[in-house]
């Protein structure tokens, strides 16, 4: 079989619910959608720590967060376990890597195992960004997502006929802070953009540190929304008029930046197709974690609710996966790398020792796996971040219910005693209550399902090797870095 080449574009906090392909209700994304129309789309795919290092790491090595280090943004990848890019390029495939990379710039975080690449410091900017490669930092003109694209086509353009390719797009967008290109002005005007169903959710039944997170719709800033407020609508009496005011503009520029990305995978689709390299081409479009559009009122990501958990995936191969398959199997971004690998006829075991997940290649050929699991484990490690105030967790996700342990007994500011964060539990039945809007954890109707959650997110837990959080000893994350 001839080695297949991969695409890898990975976007940052584009959420399932703002691609077509999965029935959005806000903007059209016809380009990653016929991904999915000629390949697989992924219906429960997760993260398992929602945040861009983490995601990043684990999608990379096929571990989770307590193995490669990278437990928040602020943590150290462990460069000692090795990447899927990496592997192949032990094995003669060309590699590149374009974008965001956010696993650290200094000299031993940079990129391995590409033989070119340009990667943003940090976050990047949207607008003539400072890049980073072998020869050094420049900053270069023009928009990054478009930048990004025609760094990925020249390297394409650079390849002789027959090289095998491992080339990965990663774009900034959509992340904070939104800016779209003029080009797309005009797209999701203000005022024509729906709200979601659960943008007015009380969160009166959840956990105590969950009706504190700073991640509110009113919590933006002018950063965020690019205007000034309204003098009218000032005012804590004006909460209400205030979020949707904030959520028309922020979403706005959150699909037009989406947009960008769209006509990326465009340009790379057409690229493939016109240069007769689709057929031999896994094409992959994904994001490192999934985000709240307003879902709750909530903007970002971090919590294990499904908005914020789950990553959209389409992929395709012509001749190897059946154009229009659905995959319902639960996934998650660990599980990545083993299936790329075993694509390209690499033993995942084999080549990264470490790596923890498990190839789902064969549900990409139509095929159902009997001893799939039907459970996934989460954690979120942040304790204390004083920018958003999520609260770290660990939880399970079945087909029926999520359990969250809030283990934290943190402070909510830190150096500050205005606010302490208990042991707590949330617990939802998905199946009753799809949104998660009502948390059950102490209704004792549902004791014996939280009995049994319990003891399933322990062995869970166990058998990915992490260990339960034992107390305010563990070393805490420094906040001023």
């Amino acid at each position: 079989m001839t080695r297949p080449n991969i695409v890898f574009v990975l976007t940052d906090d584009h959420a399932a619910h703002a691609i077509s392909a999965y029935g959005s209700r806000v903007n059209r994304t016809p380009h990653i959608d016929r991904i999915g129309e000629q390949g697989a789309r992924m219906d429960a795919l997760y993260c398992t720590n929602s945040i861009c290092t983490p995601s990043r790491a684990s999608i990379l090595t096929g571990t989770y967060s307590h193995v490669n280090g990278a437990c928040s943004i602020y943590s150290q990848f462990d460069y000692r376990v090795p990447t899927f890019p990496e592997v192949l390029q032990g094995r003669g495939y060309r590699t590149a890597l374009y974008g965001k990379w956010h696993l650290g710039t200094a000299e031993k975080a940079l990129p391995r195992g590409f033989e070119d690449w340009r990667i943003f410091p940090d976050q990047g900017e949207y607008v003539d960004p400072v890049m980073i490669g072998p020869g050094g930092e420049e900053t270069i003109p023009g928009y990054a997502t478009d930048i990004v694209t025609q760094q990925a086509i020249d390297f394409l353009d650079s390849l002789e006929e027959d090289d095998p390719f491992c080339l990965l797009v990663h774009h900034k967008a959509p992340h904070r802070p939104w800016i779209p290109h003029p080009r797309h002005t005009g797209l999701y005007e203000v005022g024509t953009i729906p709200e979601p169903e659960t943008m007015w959710d009380d969160h009166a039944s959840m956990s105590s540190a969950v009706q504190q997170v700073k991640m509110t719709l009113d919590d933006m800033v002018e950063t965020d929304y690019k205007e000034p407020v309204p003098p009218e609508l000032e005012g804590e009496e004006h909460w209400r008029e205030r979020s949707s005011w904030k959520y028309q503009r922020y979403m706005r520029d959150y699909l037009q930046t989406v947009q960008a990305v769209d006509d990326s995978v465009g340009a790379l689709s057409t690229w493939l197709d016109e240069h007769g390299r689709a057929d031999d081409t896994i094409l992959v479009y994904t994001s490192d974690q999934g985000f709240f559009l307003g879902d709750h009122g909530w903007f970002d990501k971090r919590l294990m609710f499904d908005e914020s958990l789950t990553m959209p995936m389409l992929v395709r191969w012509p001749g190897r996966i059946p154009a229009g398959t659905a995959v319902d199997a639960m996934l998650t971004n660990v599980d990545i790398a083993a299936t790329l690998l075993e694509a390209c006829g690499i033993a995942p075991q084999e080549a990264l020792p470490a790596q923890q997940g498990r190839s789902f290649l064969p549900w990409l050929r139509g095929e159902r796996v009997e001893d799939w699991p039907e459970e996934i484990y989460y954690r979120y490690w942040e304790h204390d971040d004083p920018n958003h105030r999520a609260p770290a967790h660990y939880g399970i996700r079945t087909r029926t219910h999520k359990l969250i342990h809030y283990y934290n007994d943190g402070l909510g500011t830190p150096g500050s005693s205005d606010r302490i964060w208990p042991e707590e539990f949330e617990l939802y039945d998905l199946l009753a209550d799809p949104a998660e809007l009502t948390n059950l954890a102490d209704d004792p109707a549902h004791a014996s399902v939280r009995a049994q959650l319990e003891d399933q997110l322990a062995r869970l837990q166990a058998s990915v090797g992490d260990a339960p959080y034992t107390g305010p000893d563990t070393p805490r994350l420094d906040w001023s870095v």
